[in-house]
């Protein structure tokens, strides 16, 4: 892990080059955007890395909260940036990407490499299930909002429930951050020792002094926020001339951005044989996105001014989302993995990756501002439309969509009878429960 944190070091050169860029040559769009995203990889290393040197001196359950709070901060800030620009579908496609960066890319790669050292690596079966559990639940979270969008649409007949849509959302957004926030209390104090592995020990080697992590933590996170604007700035300009739609960028590029330092720890932990370790970054930074920066951009684009709901418009987005959670729970579930299950992770990922490439992106954005709001239409409009069989365009668009999470309520109710059939034919064994131990299954 110090030979890649000191590659990634030597990319702190692109923080001045940036500021040059943006600054003094007033440069093209696409060079400030690559030299910003560049220099972001490793000041999110840096921010990861004081994170843990401060939690390592100040004990196991202050420790994993700061883990737990700072994880997903350089995506925070980079989202936070995109919603006060106004790209709020970016901002959620970001949200989306982040989760199945996590549970595809991040654990796929983790599994793949840690499978071709090791013929088969095992880890903490009850942690594995009980992130499994949050998992499902958060995919329901985001999937709430939708459902309650099509019902307001299709069933009480509201033309645009915009007002409704962003009144659900934030009630959503306080239940899942009231959920994070005891999961984390299950994981830190009540459950600890449920939860715990030999991997553990490997997060308490320091080597700086608390009042270096705390300025290096300070300083990395202002210049993220720094990089951020000028990665949010450059991101439409740079985007066309690159042929990429805002779209893609969101949800493939900018997590990976965001991600990087803390994705080459799960794959470094996974090639160590400490699975536990890989396996919890990888599935608890998907439930902080979805549980907890979700949320929290909610609850943040009410304070910009730039109100943002957590409906998913995009069934194909949704149904994504609820694919890689219910494959990477199954893939989870026993406790034991080989490089052919990270394979068949990455391979979807893949699959997910081009088909968000060709993705009509220019269509999407207008039919989500569109979306059941057409009125009646007559014959000769509806033939201009381009629609031969008479049915309205918002008919087609609500058909789609609840397609798309029927499609998604099927997936979840596979994945989790699946992985109950996966916990149900483990064998027992004799010992007693522990008293307040909690069933994952």
């Amino acid at each position: 892990m110090a030979y890649t944190a000191l590659m990634l070091n030597y990319l702190l050169v692109f923080v001045p080059i940036a500021m040059l860029l943006e600054w003094v040559f007033h440069a093209s769009p696409t060079l400030i955007f690559g030299a910003a995203a560049l220099a972001i990889l490793p000041l999110a290393g840096l921010m990861g890395q004081a994170t843990e040197e401060i939690a390592a001196r100040t004990g196991s359950a202050v420790g994993g909260l700061l883990n737990a709070t700072f994880g997903n901060a350089t995506e925070l800030i980079i989202a936070f940036f995109a919603l006060q620009a106004g790209k709020l579908e970016v901002v959620k496609a970001s949200i989306t990407g982040s989760i199945l960066g996590n549970l595809l890319l991040v654990l796929g790669l983790a599994l793949l490499l840690g499978g071709f050292k090791f013929k088969t690596q095992k880890f903490n079966p009850q942690n594995a299930r009980l992130l499994s559990s949050m998992l499902f639940v958060s995919v329901l979270g985001l999937m709430i909002p939708a459902l309650f969008d099509i019902g307001a649409r299709g069933y009480a007949g509201v033309g645009n429930p915009a007002s409704v849509d962003l009144s659900m959302s934030i009630a959503t957004a306080v239940i899942l951050i009231l959920m994070y926030a005891a999961n984390v209390y299950f994981s830190l104090v009540s459950h600890k020792d449920l939860l715990s592995s030999a991997d553990d020990d490997a997060h308490h080697d320091t080597k700086w002094s608390v009042p270096v992590a705390v300025g290096v933590l300070l300083g990395a996170t202002v210049l993220v926020a720094l990089m951020s604007e000028f990665l949010v700035g450059a991101l439409e300009p740079a985007a066309a001339s690159l042929g990429l739609s805002e779209f893609f960028v969101g949800i493939i590029i900018l997590p990976i951005i965001g991600n990087a330092a803390e994705h080459s720890s799960a794959i470094l932990f996974a090639m160590k044989n400490k699975l536990d370790l890989a396996v919890t970054i990888a599935l608890g930074s998907t439930i902080q996105v979805a549980l907890l920066v979700a949320p929290l951009l909610v609850l943040l684009s009410l304070l910009v001014g730039k109100p943002m709901d957590l409906v998913l418009h995009n069934p194909f987005e949704l149904a994504a989302v609820v694919a890689g959670v219910v494959i990477a729970a199954s893939v989870s579930s026993d406790g034991e993995t080989n490089w052919l299950e990270g394979a068949l992770l990455l391979g979807l990922y893949l699959i997910l990756a081009f088909a968000f490439f060709f993705f009509p992106a220019k269509t999407a954005s207008k039919s989500i501002h569109t979306l059941y709001s057409v009125p009646a239409m007559s014959r000769q409009q509806v033939a201009r439309a381009g629609v031969s069989s008479g049915t309205p365009p918002a008919v087609l668009s609500r058909t789609a969509r609840e397609s798309g999470l029927l499609a998604g309520h099927w997936f979840l109710v596979i994945g989790w009878s699946a992985l109950e059939r996966s916990t149900s034919n483990r064998p027992k064994t004799n010992a007693q429960e522990p008293a307040g131990g909690a069933k994952f299954t």
